[in-house]
């Protein structure tokens, strides 16, 4: 097993994602030893049972208001608690950029809150999706303080489907904004073996990739 699979999300969230697509996935994280499978939601409850099986302590992974985060409030609540119910460990929610750049921040805050205590009252975890090539750096400084504030667990890079893939500057810039306690995920065009040692470096906690494979393969 390669030191790194422990750091791996092994991830699929194309939009002709298979069921037999999700099988491959939970055989590959129970021979690699992935931390995780994220997944689309359609996919959870079944993934749920077959590591349950195959590999139980591989974490359930999958998406919510994604990959554009502008969905209502109440949309994304619901979302979560649908993933909860079928098996979720982990919820990757997109913060709503539209109002980050519309400047309407009270909306931007009740939208991370409203994230935050749907997951975190079904006893899961929230990791918030900042897509960081996307913000400035006071935009991406006040999110975070609302994150912060509302005491998301982890932040991630982005979405990777908007052309910013993950750049250790994107983690060392979290890493700075946020307090020790708050862990982080780079996701976004992450290749190879070099790539995602960069980014633990410079201090990602999870490396989300659908070349998890390729990257735990690379270290033997």
């Amino acid at each position: 097993m390669s030191e790194i699979a422990k750091f791996i999300e092994q991830t699929l969230l194309k939009p002709d994602t298979s069921l037999a697509d999700v099988r491959r996935l939970c055989q590959e994280a129970q021979k690699h030893g992935f931390a995780g499978i994220c997944i689309p939601p359609l996919f959870v409850r079944e993934a749920r049972r077959l590591l349950d099986d195959l590999s139980p302590k591989t974490r359930v992974v999958t998406v919510v208001g994604f990959p554009m985060g502008y969905a209502a409030i109440a949309a994304k609540s619901e979302e979560i608690k649908r993933a909860t119910e079928d098996g979720a460990d982990e919820i990757d929610a997109v913060v709503n950029i539209a109002a980050i750049k519309s400047g309407q921040w009270n909306h931007v805050g009740n939208d991370i809150e409203a994230l935050a205590l749907a997951t975190n009252m079904r006893g899961r975890t929230l990791k918030l999706i900042l897509e960081c090539g996307l913000l400035t750096a006071e935009e991406l400084s006040k999110t975070c303080e609302l994150a912060i504030a509302s005491r998301v667990a982890w932040l991630k890079t982005g979405t990777g489907f908007h052309g910013h893939p993950a750049t250790p500057e994107m983690v060392r810039t979290l890493r700075k904004l946020a307090p020790p306690s708050i862990k982080i995920k780079a996701a976004g065009g992450i290749r190879t073996l070099a790539e995602a040692q960069a980014l633990l470096e410079a201090g990602a906690d999870r490396i989300g990739t659908s070349a998890g494979v390729e990257i735990a393969v690379a270290t033997k």
